[in-house]
């Protein structure tokens, strides 16, 4: 479908809207209300904003006299009256990501249209911008078309596309998602200008709210739209909101106030006049429910679930003979949120984090088909939609995990939190708020530790998972990461004695936390006789390990190392592999 049919299919959904836009108008008349909204959109949206740490907690403390409903449309409006100082810098982040989209003609780079990453190499645009794998292999991505900050001409990258690697396009939905060729250098795109997750859930926005869009009209360089701008209507798989765009505009992601991803823009829509009366876009949830299993994964987005679907379980990646002499082992130990990956291709992630620090230290680099990679991935769920776990048990230790975290990050517990900050839901906000990262992300870890220690069925799945993919004899030099480390505690108890662990390194573990230690199969803090060193990694920006140092309950049995990983990446096991000391010591417990 081309642009002008695009056009015209918008045209006709907002026509067929007239009463409903009424209908909204006539609310705010007789609420004096500009956010206006479904109840359960408002709720979730409000519910979002406090504990994205957006609308801080002495605005909700001032707000929490008013009735429940008045209370989440005030919240929902604070936040669009005032932002964060660190608005402009989170989008200046955000933005990096938007590129201009070129096809050759007669020697020339035409502008047709604006893209942006979603993944490390992942594109996302329309459909009528990129509609086959033709258009997308004669394509060229030019990232940092764009003044810079003391106006100075750009000096943007191009990257190729490779539509034979990865394409998926869907004509009604208007969008194309297709890969990137690495740079010269091997890294992707992704790595070197960032990338904007999407997410299907509820609560990016509602309706009055504003929006904000970023990309190359009529080919131009980078602009973005933040005035006069707002949703105005949401559609089952559209959105229709005020803000001036202009052709090239087509591929443009429309942001929500933090930076968010809420839709695909694709078109302008025309009134029966012939002027401009809205903008459209394709909702991000939409999109993601017609993408492959595979590709959302790539996202880190789960793939919608069947009844009539049988798993699919991915074995792990074992290790050639020959790696470090045939003697030695490697083994990594991934933590949740996997399901559905590939472990080769997460093998390969955690060797890049790896490889940067051993060449910072100036030592040799590893290859992937050196270390073992034992996967478990599929015997968890994926990421959740709830904030809490379905069995009342697990939700029982999900909330003494989520608890015992936020005290340490300094939460009170004298009960003066009131309305929305209240129990789970404060817990989850306060240690969004300390540690600068998205409350799901926290709510998703800390899920799936609550459910391998709660429930037998799944911890021993888990371990026979690992023990599938694992050396019969030698020295075996484990590495972990989140849920993986209290894995790896329980494995430790039940290895064949022909394996002996001469180090132990656990990445952004949970294991400073009372609830975790209790319930390991050693019983407490004791680390195994049959490990030699044990180096435990921390973050003090990182959530997941906020009960570290771990000196405090393992006395004498570890060591520790705390590392200043980037607040957006605190619990990226790459960003703790990178570091020149950790991949010191797993290299020399390896080759020396």
């Amino acid at each position: 479908m081309d642009a002008m049919s695009q056009t015209r299919a918008a045209a006709a959904r907002y026509a067929s809207k007239r009463d409903d836009r009424a209908r909204i108008q006539r609310r705010r008349e007789q609420t004096g209300q500009h956010i206006v909204d479904d109840a359960d959109q408002v709720t979730a949206r409000a519910e979002r904003l406090v504990q994205h740490g957006t609308v801080s907690v002495a605005t909700v403390e001032r707000l929490s006299e008013q009735s429940p409903d008045r209370l989440l449309e005030r919240i929902v409006g604070v936040s669009a009256d005032f932002q964060p100082a660190n608005f402009l810098c989170r989008g200046a982040r955000a933005v990096t990501s938007v590129c201009r989209i070129t096809q050759g003609s007669n020697g020339r780079a035409v502008p047709v249209g604006t893209g942006f990453l979603v993944a490390p190499s992942l594109l996302l645009t329309n459909n009528h911008v990129l509609p086959d794998h033709d258009s997308a292999a004669e394509a060229e991505v030019e990232f940092g078309a764009e003044m810079s900050i003391d106006n100075e001409p750009p000096a943007w990258t191009r990257f190729r596309l490779d539509p034979e690697a990865a394409f998926a396009t869907d004509e009604d939905l208007d969008y194309t998602l297709v890969r990137v060729v690495p740079a010269a250098d091997g890294r992707a795109a992704g790595d070197v200008f960032g990338w904007n997750r999407l997410m299907a859930r509820q609560g990016k926005i509602v309706t009055g709210e504003p929006v904000n869009l970023v990309g190359h009209p009529n080919g131009r360089l980078k602009e973005i739209t933040i005035r006069r701008n707002e949703l105005t209507m949401q559609l089952d798989h559209f959105l229709h909101y005020s803000a001036d765009t202009e052709p090239g505009s087509s591929g443009s992601p429309v942001f929500n106030d933090q930076w968010e991803v809420v839709a695909l823009h694709h078109s302008g829509v025309p009134g029966e006049d012939g002027s401009w009366v809205a903008n459209e876009g394709v909702r991000v949830s939409s999109i993601l429910a017609t993408l492959p299993a595979g590709l959302l994964s790539e996202l880190g987005a789960a793939p919608l679930a069947t009844e009539s679907a049988a798993p699919v379980r991915q074995a792990g990646a074992p290790a050639r003979p020959s790696a470090f002499g045939g003697a030695r082992h490697l083994v990594f130990l991934h933590g949740r949120g996997q399901t559905g990956r590939d472990p080769q291709t997460m093998r390969r992630e955690w060797i890049a984090g790896l490889n940067k620090g051993l060449t910072l230290a100036g030592l040799p680099t590893v290859e992937p088909a050196d270390v073992w990679f034992p996967f478990y991935g599929d015997t968890l769920t994926g990421p959740r939609e709830s904030l809490v776990p379905a069995s009342p048990t697990t939700r029982v230790v999900y909330e003494q995990l989520i608890g015992e975290a936020a005290t340490l990050a300094g939460r009170p517990s004298d009960g003066r939190r009131e309305g929305l900050l209240t129990g789970l839901q404060g817990a989850l906000s306060w240690l969004a708020s300390a540690t600068n990262l998205d409350h799901m992300l926290i709510a998703a870890v800390f899920g799936d530790v609550a459910a391998y220690l709660d429930d037998s069925s799944v911890r021993q799945a888990v371990l026979a998972s690992v023990e599938r993919t694992l050396p019969a004899s030698g020295q075996v030099v484990i590495v972990a990461h989140s849920l993986g480390t209290v894995v790896a505690m329980d494995l430790l108890t039940r290895l064949p004695a022909a394996l002996e662990v001469p180090l132990l390194v656990t990445l952004g573990s949970p294991l400073g936390l009372d609830s975790v230690q209790s319930r390991l199969l050693s019983g407490g803090p004791h680390r195994p006789d049959r490990v030699g060193q044990w180096l435990n990694v921390w973050s003090p920006a990182d959530p997941v390990s906020i009960g570290c140092p771990l000196e405090d309950d393992w006395k004498g049995q570890v060591d520790e190392r705390a590392v200043d990983n980037p607040l957006q990446r605190a619990h990226d096991v790459a960003e703790y592999l990178s570091d020149p000391h950790v991949a010191r010591a797993l290299l020399r417990h390896l080759i020396f």
